[in-house]
């Protein structure tokens, strides 16, 4: 019987058909994968990717467990070697697996690490105190993804042996040669390691070779060979006194190693403060300073008791912090993470504490010298940002965690809740002592060091006033822009140009050859201020760069918003002579070093005026002509072309040393007009150029005038003199 406003269900009787889709979902639908199965079916959740992240991924696993034994004190190199047949082998000198029987399993040490998930030698903090491998994946994980992985075990006097197919022990028919593709026994009844020699008494050591299987990774995955120096040369750096060798023997086409097998060693003694002054680009501010604390926590963890039931204990755990950094002279930032070695490139717990410390410890001394500094009322109001602090700075932090917390196997943000706290303390502690210290060296770096926080907070103010204050100015308009600039008409900032022109003299020609409606110019004098070496107050205080500031009204440094500029294009227009190619490096330095998103964005552009003016006579019905060259060797092909065709050409060859010398209609055909000029496009498209672009401008610009004066004498062979105006 039905209820009362409810209709009447059919009764379920067993044996009869539905088609409902509730019935057709049963039980038998459900799959369980067990062991490896599960990470070749779901790589994606253990190394992030399938395609050369991923793969490289592996690799880090590998690599990591060697330094584990190193960071314990257990060896001191490690070799990793990119054989021809896109297999890879990382050697270590450490203890070396356990090859006995793991309890309950019957297993070795060496087959259970391979092959079962979430088995290791980090979990209860016996064998390791502080590690990067902490969810006993790691291994397990490359073997499940390999056609085929070695390992081979120096203990005892004795090596040991086993070998893996797609994470499943067995024997390979090797007779042929080493090759993922031999034949393949699995072991059926039990499985063994094998002794394939004998080694001295006292030697120990790991190594693993084996290849990614492409059936998991396409065949566009490759190990990467300048990643694999990255990573060699920071470990290096966070594990002082070892030595990696990375060595690449495939000979790939484009790569280092193209014309044989190549091979970089990287040992470091200082630490991370040696890492610091390797990243680190410009000019100092400060020395670089060690931070180093000790502080304990406690944490509730699950441990097997007597019955091998996992209960819930409170443990008591150390972190150690350690921290290299110093400030420099520009704005940009550089701080690199890592917990027991592993480094974390979206951060966590101890880089919020680094940031936390750090913004207490310098607020409260320009508090306390807050006469000193001259903080006027207005500047009382606003308080000094994380930003203000961290401009300029480079630092390595690292901390050394007994099983942190990850978030993810890929370890790439540390978890762990009192670590925050633990870091914030030891950093508001040092720092403090270092920036209140008596030492003379230590207290005029950090008088120097809250002058410069203390700037950075007055540019962010003046940016951001400047930025509610000003917007676009039409003709029609009254204009707060410098009385030299000579505006354009449009407010449509894609179609719109501004023209940095070298002089008073360009100037005139170039407002008779532009198009006023979307093309704007600005004249500098000369050459302006190199900001490599200047500081930022100086770089302000510079009448030429605070007018190109102003100009294109979007701040600078950290302040810069790149939707803020008021032209399209930035074109640097100089003369096509030594001083002009001077003042257009000097330009570059400045967009480079304070409004980089304008460099990245590809708006910045350099002029290319011609050379030389060929005027060839006129011939019978061939009219005369006026062809302009841009090099010395175009000019050559030119003339050689006309005297081939019997063709007279006016001499001399009218040789431009500077844009003044054309009138306006050759300087809007050739330099101006967007239907026929020649723009070369100042790119930066990656980080490896970004890199590049510092040590070349430090090179060109900066303090350190030795190299500087070898790159001159190198390149003096190859100098133009007709393009010398002397």
């Amino acid at each position: 019987m039905a209820l009362p406003g409810f209709a009447a269900r059919p009764a379920y009787h067993e044996g009869v058909s539905s088609t409902s889709p509730e019935s057709s979902y049963t039980a038998r639908h459900l799959s369980v994968l067990e062991g490896l199965e599960a990470v070749r079916k779901r790589p994606g959740m253990y190394i992030g990717s399938t395609d050369s992240r991923g793969l490289m991924h592996c690799l880090w696993e590998i690599i990591d467990n060697a330094v584990d034994e190193a960071l314990e004190g257990h060896g001191d190199a490690i070799d990793i070697v990119l054989h021809p047949d896109s297999s890879v082998e990382v050697r270590d000198t450490g203890r070396g697996i356990p090859i006995d029987n793991v309890a309950r399993l019957g297993l070795s040490g060496v087959e259970v690490v391979f092959t079962k998930l979430h088995a290791g030698g980090k979990f209860g903090g016996g064998s390791y105190a502080a590690s990067g491998g902490l969810h006993g994946v790691g291994a397990s994980v490359v073997n499940a993804l390999s056609a085929r992985l070695d390992v081979e075990v120096d203990r005892g006097g004795k090596t040991h042996r086993m070998s893996f197919h797609r994470g499943e022990p067995g024997l390979f028919d090797d007779r042929m040669g080493i090759s993922p593709e031999n034949p393949f026994t699995p072991f059926t009844d039990h499985s063994e390691l094998t002794v394939g020699g004998r080694v001295a008494r006292g030697r120990t050591g790991t190594r693993v070779r084996y290849w990614a299987d492409q059936q998991i990774f396409p065949a566009s995955a490759t190990f990467s060979y300048d990643e694999l120096l990255t990573r060699a040369r920071q470990t290096s750096f966070l594990v002082p006194g070892l030595e990696l060798t990375v060595r690449d023997e495939r000979r790939l086409r484009g790569s280092p190693g193209a014309d044989g097998p190549v091979e970089e060693v990287f040992k470091h003694d200082g630490g991370v403060a040696d890492f610091v002054d390797f990243l680190a680009a410009d000019a100092s501010v400060t020395d670089t300073w060690r931070l180093v604390g000790t502080e304990t926590f406690t944490e509730t963890i699950q441990s097997l008791d007597d019955k091998g039931h996992l209960r819930p204990q409170e443990v008591e755990r150390s972190c150690e912090v350690e921290i290299a950094m110093r400030w420099g002279i520009g704005y940009e930032t550089e701080v690199r993470t890592f917990v027991n070695i592993i480094a974390t490139p979206k951060g966590g717990t101890h880089l919020a504490g680094f940031e936390q410390g750090l913004v207490r410890a310098v607020r409260k001394q320009i508090d306390a010298n807050a006469r000193r500094l001259k903080i006027t009322a207005k500047d009382s109001k606003e308080r000094i940002e994380k930003d203000d602090v961290m401009a300029g700075l480079t630092a390595v932090v690292t901390v050394r965690v007994p099983e942190p917390q990850f978030e993810g196997q890929t370890k790439e943000v540390l978890g762990t809740a009192p670590v925050r706290a633990i870091v914030t303390r030891v950093v508001d502690r040092e720092l403090t002592a270092l920036l209140t210290s008596s030492r003379r060296n230590e207290k005029t770096q950090a008088a120097t060091l809250l002058d410069k926080v203390v700037g950075e907070m007055r540019a962010r103010i003046s940016a951001r006033t400047h930025k509610e204050i000003s917007r676009r100015k039409t003709a029609l308009e009254t204009s707060t822009l410098p009385a030299k600039l000579a505006d354009c008409r449009t407010d449509d900032v894609e179609r719109s140009e501004l023209f940095i022109v070298e002089g008073d003299s360009a100037l005139g020609t170039a407002k008779l050859a532009r198009s006023s409606d979307f093309q704007a110019l600005l004249p500098i004098r000369g050459k302006i201020l190199n900001v490599q070496k200047a500081s930022l107050a100086d770089m302000l205080k510079n009448a030429e760069c605070a007018s190109i500031i102003q100009v294109l009204g979007a701040g600078s440094g950290r302040t810069f918003d790149l939707d803020s500029v008021r032209y399209g294009k930035i074109v640097l227009m100089t003369d096509a002579d030594v001083d002009g190619a001077h003042i257009r490096t000097l330009l570059l330095t400045l967009f480079f070093r304070y409004m980089r998103p304008l460099v990245e964005d590809g708006r910045v552009y350099a002029a290319v005026p011609p050379l030389h003016r060929v005027e060839a006579s006129a011939q019978g019905s061939r009219k005369g002509e006026v062809v302009y060259t841009y090099s010395e060797a175009e000019l050559i092909r030119h003339l050689a072309k006309l005297e081939k065709s019997g063709r007279r050409y006016k001499e001399p060859i009218q040789r431009y040393k500077g844009l003044g010398e054309m009138d306006a209609n050759q300087l809007a055909e050739t330099t101006m007009d967007p239907a026929h000029r020649t723009l070369r496009k100042i790119t930066m498209a990656d980080a490896q150029a970004l890199e590049h672009a510092e040590q070349v401008f430090e090179l060109l610009m900066g303090n350190d005038v030795a190299p500087r004066k070898d790159f001159i004498i190198a390149g003096a062979d190859d100098l133009d003199r007709d393009r010398i105006d002397a």
